[in-house]
């Protein structure tokens, strides 16, 4: 796991039982175009399933992803995928703007499809899947990978479950990142491939929210995206900001940025801080600044004191082996569709209503 590129963190848990027998749940990967594959990948595998095939048309990518993967067959073309009635489940982390086209092709072939986020860069891409959904009866999951493979992140929940700080009323949250340009694709800076910042790493931020909260839709109240560093993109945003207020009356602000400096020991210093009517928590999800160089510190604070819990390797990543469980069984348990497609669309709506921040070296204009 590269604790220094996000593109290509992928956590590995020691906690998950399989769910399922050996060979009874396979799977396959399509698009390697993002380092994300590679924590579905883990999760999925965790957790029983079996990762049987894979295919990109970069051999490069394919033979990279063998090395990890040693057992996995190589496709020539996805439709060999496709086509292989013994694969439930596609997981995909191609160019963002492309997993749709994917993830319909999959339920269309009797097969369930894992998305690594963004998911969708338009609405009207939501809307198609919702249909093909409806249509096929099959999942299409997402993975928000900043709170699904946080064990931090997954305690936080649990304790909003047993009522450690009451009812939910706020949640802040900050996701800065670590942009690394010089290893980064072409497509990775322009927008009509990734989404925009809010669709992209926003994404994390707004599933979170709504999760935490117990919200079922959200209004994005207002939103602002600007390009401060990095030029010689005109089109790359590295910072973003919204405000949303829930159905529920929850409140949120998110930032998100590519602006993590060198010195920082991990690729983005990510935290959530969620305030109850009884309490609050921070998650520092990945450092602790200045103190501990380690993910996963949890601190508690409700009418029974001040805690600080270190969650590493005792809370695991329960999404995935209840994800192919709901795959097998026709369940939602592991996260509800239509929360994980709410997610994807009021993050485009962010980015659709966002604020653009003109910026020059002394002055801006708005």
């Amino acid at each position: 796991m590269n604790k220094a590129d996000g593109m290509n963190y992928a956590p590995v848990g020691n906690k998950e039982k399989p769910v399922v027998q050996e060979g009874e749940f396979l799977f396959a990967a399509i698009g390697l175009d993002h380092g994300h594959i590679y924590g579905m990948c883990n999760g999925l595998i965790e957790a029983g399933g079996m990762l049987a095939v894979v295919y990109d048309a970069d051999s490069n990518k394919v033979s990279k992803f063998q090395e990890i993967y040693s057992g996995v067959k190589i496709a020539q073309t996805e439709e060999e995928i496709l086509n292989d009635p013994s694969i439930k489940l596609i997981a995909c982390a191609s160019i963002p703007s492309n997993r749709y086209q994917v993830g319909l092709k999959a339920l269309d072939n009797g097969k369930h499809f894992f998305a690594d986020k963004p998911a969708f860069t338009k609405k009207e891409q939501i809307e198609q899947a919702r249909q093909k959904v409806t249509e096929t009866g099959l999942k299409w999951g997402i993975y928000y990978s900043e709170r699904l493979h946080v064990e931090g992140a997954v305690y936080a929940g649990q304790l909003i479950d047993e009522g450690a700080i009451g009812r939910v009323v706020q949640v802040i949250g900050t996701g800065p990142h670590r942009a690394n340009a010089n290893s980064r694709p072409e497509w990775f800076f322009n927008p009509e491939y990734y989404g925009g910042i809010l669709c992209d790493i926003g994404s994390h931020q707004i599933e979170q929210f709504l999760f935490y909260s117990g919200a079922k839709d959200a209004k994005v109240l207002h939103s602002k995206v600007a390009n401060y560093s990095f030029k010689n993109y005109p089109k790359f945003e590295d910072f973003g900001d919204a405000t949303l207020v829930a159905d529920n009356g929850a409140t949120f602000y998110f930032r998100v940025d590519w602006l993590t400096p060198d010195g920082l020991g991990t690729w983005g210093d990510g935290r959530v801080i969620i305030l109850g009517t009884e309490g609050y928590i921070e998650v520092r999800k990945y450092i602790d600044i200045g103190r501990e160089n380690t993910s996963n510190h949890l601190y508690l604070v409700n009418h029974h004191g001040e805690t600080h819990i270190d969650c590493s390797g005792k809370v695991g990543f329960p999404f995935f082996g209840a994800f192919i469980l709901d795959c097998l069984n026709g369940t939602e348990t592991a996260m509800t569709q239509e929360h994980a497609f709410k997610a994807a669309e009021l993050c485009i709506e962010a980015q659709e209503k966002a604020l653009k921040i003109e910026t020059a070296e002394a002055s801006y204009s708005i």
